[in-house]
């Protein structure tokens, strides 16, 4: 069976996203059915790994063990659906510092895609974002938009923007990548 790997934003297609920032365990809310589509994709034997830029602890809003004890939270809430990541990649610069991973650059995605895609299997990459499509073109993966989180201004606002495909949310984008494994 091919193998897949499928890389996540976090805010807006995980979790709600804040204009202020998630800034600490009790700002972090799972959209619905986002972490069953994980587990569902885990379930179908996909690598799955979140590539989300972070630069609230750049601007001091909040420090790296508050966005550890975050992803702990996310973590804790997919076992308890039986399910897992395979890995948390964020960039915690800011926008003009020049860094190679805050997204649209894409050295997020080239990182998780040495540390865990077996050579010629297809990357995809899920987010609601035009930096994120913009990251994802620029790594070689193939870039899905979710209408969630900032996905449904993105889909307007950005008629150049051209993800390979647009979702209702990451459960859509889980059901159609899925079936695509299959089908092949």
């Amino acid at each position: 069976m091919t193998r897949m790997l499928v890389l996540l934003d976090r805010d807006g297609v995980i979790n709600q996203d804040s204009p202020e920032y998630i800034k600490s365990v009790s700002e972090w809310l799972p959209l619905d059915g986002s972490l069953e589509a994980i587990a569902e994709l885990k379930r179908a034997g996909m690598t799955v790994a979140i590539c989300t830029n972070q630069s609230g602890i750049g601007r001091g809003l909040f420090s790296r063990s508050t966005l550890d004890a975050i992803h702990q939270r996310l973590v804790q809430s997919l076992g308890r659906i039986s399910a897992s990541l395979d890995g948390i990649y964020y960039c915690p610069h800011l926008p003009g510092e020049g860094c190679a991973c805050r997204k649209p650059e894409p050295g997020l995605l080239l990182q998780a895609i040495q540390d865990l895609s077996v050579p010629g299997e297809p990357c995809y990459f899920i987010g609601d974002s035009a930096s994120d499509l913009a990251a994802a073109s620029n790594a070689n993966c193939t870039g899905l938009l979710v209408r969630t989180g900032k996905g449904q201004i993105t889909a307007l606002q950005n008629p150049d923007i051209r993800p390979d495909r647009i979702f209702t949310n990451l459960k859509n984008a889980a059901e159609f990548l899925i079936k695509s494994l299959y089908n092949k």
